[in-house]
């Protein structure tokens, strides 16, 4: 009986070991090789040799402090707008509206369509010379003449920004959908009776029980934003003069265009850090503020 109840306890730790292996090599094993090699200067040259913090401190003492800031920057301005902009959508989607089904299915494509093809789509739109923007501007008179969108840091920098927002927002759409259509709809019912106006319920009872949804996909937003690696190359490749050159963009030139695999190892591992802090930071705040609800 002791060697059955040994086998039986045993058996869930069994079979978490495929899942653990994997999660070994997949993960564990190339961040702790990145670590490594943040401390060497690695490059093309088959000898490497152990550098201390020399790449940590070569990399704050050059542009890497602004490159941050730009980083952070760009996502919180584009969740930010993401997640607004994904919130109404969803009130609008959830009403009771003719022909309501297909409009859900009509927000899908900006996340349905791969990255790259509407990313392409999106860089010939920028176009000054054949783009349909800078056409529709000078054709109501907002422009005087043709403009390169992608050839100016600030408007280069807003265009990226448009682009990671138009494919981000249907997903932040969509959850928030189903976080509403969670919701009872005797809650609603009972605050209508009672003289409750539309914003005044959706204030008092769908955004404090969505909250937790918004929460989670606001941080998962947050991390693919920051990232996000796609939207800028196509489009940029960080340029123009690193006005859109993000902590993701710096370390591929580093590493991979450069050859520099001891620096870009520790721009990596800077990133993981970066997001480790943001992400406890994060739910640290979430917390406080779901207790602060608790308590009223």
């Amino acid at each position: 009986m002791a060697t059955a109840s040994k086998k039986t306890d045993w058996f869930p730790y069994l079979l978490l070991i495929p899942a653990s292996m994997v999660t070994l090599i997949i993960v564990a094993w190339p961040l702790a090789e990145t670590i490594r090699l943040s401390f060497t200067n690695s490059s093309m040259s088959p000898v490497e040799s152990y550098v201390g913090f020399e790449n940590y401190q070569t990399m704050f003492s050059r542009r890497f402090p602004e490159v941050i800031a730009r980083t952070f920057y760009w996502m919180v301005l584009s969740v930010g707008i993401k997640m607004v902009l994904g919130t109404l959508g969803a009130v609008l989607l959830n009403a009771a509206v003719p022909g309501r089904t297909l409009f859900r299915v009509l927000v899908m494509p900006p996340w349905v369509v791969p990255i790259a093809v509407g990313v392409f789509i999106w860089g010939w739109m920028y176009n000054g010379q054949f783009g349909m923007i800078s056409g529709l501007g000078q054709r109501i008179g907002l422009l005087s003449g043709p403009f390169e969108f992608l050839a100016t840091k600030n408007s280069a920098f807003l265009s990226t920004v448009v682009t990671d927002v138009w494919i981000g927002t249907p997903l932040v759409t969509v959850y928030l959908l189903a976080a509403m259509q969670g919701i009872s709809p005797d809650l609603h019912e009972a605050a209508w009776t009672d003289g409750a106006s539309r914003l005044y319920r959706f204030r008092r009872i769908t955004l404090p029980l969505i909250m937790p949804a918004i929460a989670t996909m606001s941080l998962l937003s947050a991390i693919w934003t920051f990232n996000s690696f796609d939207i800028i190359w196509i489009l940029t490749e960080g340029g123009p003069r690193n006005a859109t050159t993000t902590m993701i963009i710096d370390t591929y030139k580093t590493a991979i265009s450069r050859f520099k695999y001891g620096e870009g190892a520790a721009r990596a591992v800077m990133i993981v850090i970066f997001l480790s802090l943001f992400s406890a930071f994060y739910f640290l705040m979430i917390s406080k503020l779901a207790k602060r609800e608790q308590d009223l």
